[in-house]
Protein backbone atom coordinates (compact mmCIF):
# COMPACT_ATOMS: atom_id res chain seq x y z
CA UNK A 1 0.00 0.00 0.00
CA UNK A 2 1.23 3.70 -0.64
CA UNK A 3 0.00 6.33 1.57
CA UNK A 4 0.03 9.72 -0.16
CA UNK A 5 -0.47 12.83 1.74
CA UNK A 6 -2.40 15.53 -0.19
CA UNK A 7 -2.79 19.17 0.74
CA UNK A 8 -2.87 22.95 -0.52
CA UNK A 9 -3.75 26.08 0.51
CA UNK A 10 -7.60 27.37 0.24
CA UNK A 11 -8.80 27.63 -3.72
CA UNK A 12 -5.58 26.26 -4.74
CA UNK A 13 -7.33 23.44 -6.52
CA UNK A 14 -6.73 20.53 -4.30
CA UNK A 15 -10.19 19.22 -5.05
CA UNK A 16 -9.63 18.76 -9.12
CA UNK A 17 -6.30 16.82 -7.71
CA UNK A 18 -7.86 14.59 -5.58
CA UNK A 19 -11.34 13.77 -8.01
CA UNK A 20 -8.72 13.27 -10.83
CA UNK A 21 -6.92 10.65 -8.56
CA UNK A 22 -9.28 8.89 -7.44
CA UNK A 23 -11.09 8.46 -11.33
CA UNK A 24 -7.53 7.15 -11.85
CA UNK A 25 -7.93 4.05 -9.03
CA UNK A 26 -6.98 5.32 -5.84
CA UNK A 27 -8.87 5.38 -2.68
CA UNK A 28 -9.15 9.43 -1.71
CA UNK A 29 -10.04 9.94 2.03
CA UNK A 30 -11.32 13.17 2.25
CA UNK A 31 -10.55 14.75 5.71
CA UNK A 32 -13.35 17.55 5.01
CA UNK A 33 -15.57 14.77 5.30
CA UNK A 34 -14.37 13.02 7.81
CA UNK A 35 -14.72 16.99 9.99
CA UNK A 36 -18.47 16.82 8.85
CA UNK A 37 -18.99 13.49 10.03
CA UNK A 38 -17.06 14.20 13.19
CA UNK A 39 -19.33 16.85 14.43
CA UNK A 40 -23.09 15.07 13.27
CA UNK A 41 -26.07 15.38 14.94
CA UNK A 42 -25.84 13.30 17.92
CA UNK A 43 -22.25 12.95 18.04
CA UNK A 44 -20.17 12.91 20.81
CA UNK A 45 -18.30 15.39 18.90
CA UNK A 46 -21.09 17.75 18.13
CA UNK A 47 -21.80 17.75 21.74
CA UNK A 48 -18.25 18.72 22.72
CA UNK A 49 -18.66 21.99 19.77
CA UNK A 50 -22.00 22.99 21.57
CA UNK A 51 -20.28 22.51 25.18
CA UNK A 52 -17.16 24.72 24.29
CA UNK A 53 -18.96 27.27 22.09
CA UNK A 54 -22.50 27.35 22.80
CA UNK A 55 -25.42 26.59 21.53
CA UNK A 56 -25.49 29.50 18.81
CA UNK A 57 -22.82 27.45 16.80
CA UNK A 58 -26.42 25.17 15.82
CA UNK A 59 -28.95 25.53 12.95
CA UNK A 60 -32.34 25.41 13.60
CA UNK A 61 -32.56 21.51 13.07
CA UNK A 62 -29.44 21.17 15.75
CA UNK A 63 -26.78 20.79 13.57
CA UNK A 64 -23.62 22.45 13.26
CA UNK A 65 -23.85 25.67 11.31
CA UNK A 66 -20.89 25.63 9.70
CA UNK A 67 -21.22 29.43 8.44
CA UNK A 68 -21.37 30.66 12.03
CA UNK A 69 -18.86 28.41 13.60
CA UNK A 70 -16.51 29.66 10.97
CA UNK A 71 -17.21 33.23 11.62
CA UNK A 72 -16.42 32.90 15.30
CA UNK A 73 -12.96 30.52 14.78
CA UNK A 74 -11.12 31.99 11.52
CA UNK A 75 -11.40 35.79 13.16
CA UNK A 76 -9.79 34.15 16.47
CA UNK A 77 -6.58 31.93 16.71
CA UNK A 78 -7.62 30.57 20.00
CA UNK A 79 -10.83 29.27 19.51
CA UNK A 80 -9.54 27.91 15.95
CA UNK A 81 -7.06 25.86 18.30
CA UNK A 82 -9.78 25.00 20.96
CA UNK A 83 -12.24 23.55 17.71
CA UNK A 84 -9.67 21.89 16.17
CA UNK A 85 -8.40 20.26 19.57
CA UNK A 86 -11.99 17.99 19.46
CA UNK A 87 -12.63 17.73 15.88
CA UNK A 88 -8.65 16.29 14.70
CA UNK A 89 -8.30 13.45 16.80
CA UNK A 90 -11.72 12.12 15.59
CA UNK A 91 -11.09 12.81 11.59
CA UNK A 92 -7.89 11.00 12.43
CA UNK A 93 -9.45 8.19 14.29
CA UNK A 94 -12.04 7.93 11.14
CA UNK A 95 -9.26 8.30 8.76
CA UNK A 96 -7.44 5.42 10.45
CA UNK A 97 -10.23 3.57 10.05
CA UNK A 98 -11.18 4.17 6.08
CA UNK A 99 -7.18 3.39 5.43
CA UNK A 100 -7.18 -0.08 7.07
CA UNK A 101 -10.27 -0.98 5.23
CA UNK A 102 -8.98 0.04 1.87
CA UNK A 103 -5.50 -2.15 2.30
CA UNK A 104 -7.88 -5.45 3.77
CA UNK A 105 -9.86 -4.97 0.16
CA UNK A 106 -6.34 -4.74 -1.73
CA UNK A 107 -3.10 -4.26 -0.14
CA UNK A 108 -1.65 -3.06 -3.22
CA UNK A 109 -3.90 0.22 -2.94
CA UNK A 110 -3.03 4.09 -3.19
CA UNK A 111 -4.61 5.82 -0.10
CA UNK A 112 -4.40 9.37 -0.92
CA UNK A 113 -5.04 11.39 2.39
CA UNK A 114 -6.91 14.70 1.68
CA UNK A 115 -5.87 16.78 4.61
CA UNK A 116 -6.27 20.70 4.11
CA UNK A 117 -4.12 21.29 7.62
CA UNK A 118 -1.50 18.72 6.81
CA UNK A 119 1.23 20.80 7.38
CA UNK A 120 -0.48 22.63 10.26
CA UNK A 121 -1.14 19.26 12.11
CA UNK A 122 2.49 17.67 11.25
CA UNK A 123 1.22 15.28 9.71
CA UNK A 124 4.17 15.22 6.89
CA UNK A 125 6.19 12.85 7.66
CA UNK A 126 3.77 9.97 8.15
CA UNK A 127 3.41 9.80 4.46
CA UNK A 128 5.49 7.94 2.07
CA UNK A 129 4.70 10.33 -0.59
CA UNK A 130 3.50 14.32 -0.15
CA UNK A 131 1.93 15.95 -3.12
CA UNK A 132 1.32 19.37 -2.75
CA UNK A 133 -1.00 21.70 -5.16
CA UNK A 134 0.59 25.42 -5.19
CA UNK A 135 -0.97 28.40 -6.04
CA UNK A 136 0.32 32.13 -4.90
CA UNK A 137 -1.63 33.27 -1.80
CA UNK A 138 -2.60 36.35 -3.70
CA UNK A 139 -4.19 34.39 -6.60
CA UNK A 140 -5.80 32.35 -4.20
CA UNK A 141 -8.01 35.16 -2.71
CA UNK A 142 -8.57 36.23 -5.69
CA UNK A 143 -10.29 32.72 -6.65
CA UNK A 144 -12.45 32.84 -2.96
CA UNK A 145 -13.71 36.48 -4.01
CA UNK A 146 -14.59 35.39 -7.59
CA UNK A 147 -15.84 31.93 -7.64
CA UNK A 148 -16.87 31.50 -3.81
CA UNK A 149 -18.56 35.12 -3.57
CA UNK A 150 -16.27 35.71 -0.42
CA UNK A 151 -15.95 39.27 0.75
CA UNK A 152 -12.23 40.25 0.52
CA UNK A 153 -11.24 40.74 4.49
CA UNK A 154 -12.58 37.03 4.47
CA UNK A 155 -11.11 35.46 1.65
CA UNK A 156 -7.34 36.84 3.38
CA UNK A 157 -8.77 35.84 6.48
CA UNK A 158 -9.28 32.57 5.09
CA UNK A 159 -6.18 31.91 3.38
CA UNK A 160 -4.00 33.72 6.94
CA UNK A 161 -5.30 31.15 9.01
CA UNK A 162 -3.61 28.40 7.16
CA UNK A 163 0.48 27.65 6.53
CA UNK A 164 2.03 29.79 4.37
CA UNK A 165 3.04 28.93 0.79
CA UNK A 166 6.60 28.44 1.98
CA UNK A 167 6.14 26.23 5.18
CA UNK A 168 3.80 23.90 2.96
CA UNK A 169 6.61 24.34 0.12
CA UNK A 170 9.05 22.93 2.43
CA UNK A 171 6.84 19.88 3.11
CA UNK A 172 6.64 18.44 -0.55
CA UNK A 173 7.86 16.02 -2.01
CA UNK A 174 5.74 16.91 -5.13
CA UNK A 175 4.26 20.13 -5.99
CA UNK A 176 1.51 20.57 -8.72
CA UNK A 177 0.82 23.85 -10.11
CA UNK A 178 -2.55 24.94 -9.02
CA UNK A 179 -1.94 28.42 -10.77
CA UNK A 180 -3.48 26.94 -14.11
CA UNK A 181 -6.45 25.66 -15.94
CA UNK A 182 -8.03 22.28 -14.13
CA UNK A 183 -7.45 20.45 -17.48
CA UNK A 184 -3.44 21.94 -17.03
CA UNK A 185 -3.83 20.28 -13.31
CA UNK A 186 -6.11 16.94 -14.14
CA UNK A 187 -2.51 16.08 -16.91
CA UNK A 188 0.04 16.87 -13.96
CA UNK A 189 -2.03 14.36 -11.70
CA UNK A 190 -2.03 11.67 -14.96
CA UNK A 191 1.98 12.18 -14.91
CA UNK A 192 2.10 11.33 -11.09
CA UNK A 193 0.07 8.66 -11.19
CA UNK A 194 2.23 7.05 -14.25
CA UNK A 195 5.16 7.83 -12.13
CA UNK A 196 3.82 6.08 -9.37
CA UNK A 197 2.56 2.98 -10.98
CA UNK A 198 5.95 2.58 -12.37
CA UNK A 199 7.80 2.63 -8.74
CA UNK A 200 5.17 0.17 -8.17
CA UNK A 201 5.68 -2.21 -10.81
CA UNK A 202 9.76 -1.93 -10.06
CA UNK A 203 9.55 -2.67 -6.64
CA UNK A 204 7.71 -5.37 -7.15
CA UNK A 205 10.02 -6.80 -9.36
CA UNK A 206 12.93 -6.21 -6.99
CA UNK A 207 10.73 -8.36 -4.30
CA UNK A 208 10.00 -10.85 -6.99
CA UNK A 209 13.67 -10.91 -7.80
CA UNK A 210 14.75 -11.17 -4.00
CA UNK A 211 12.63 -13.87 -3.17
CA UNK A 212 13.31 -15.87 -5.99
CA UNK A 213 17.36 -15.38 -4.87
CA UNK A 214 16.28 -15.97 -1.14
Amino acid sequence: MQRIGLTGGIAAGKSVAAQRLSELGAVVIDSDVLAREAVAPGSAGLAAVVEAFGEGVLDADGALDRAAMASLVFADADRRRALEAIVHPVVRRLGAEREAAAATADPGAVVVHDIPLLVETGQADTFHLVVVVHAPALLRVERLVRLRGMERAAAEARVAAQASDEARLAAADVVLDGSGTDADLRAQVDDLWDRLCDERTQESQAEQADAQHG
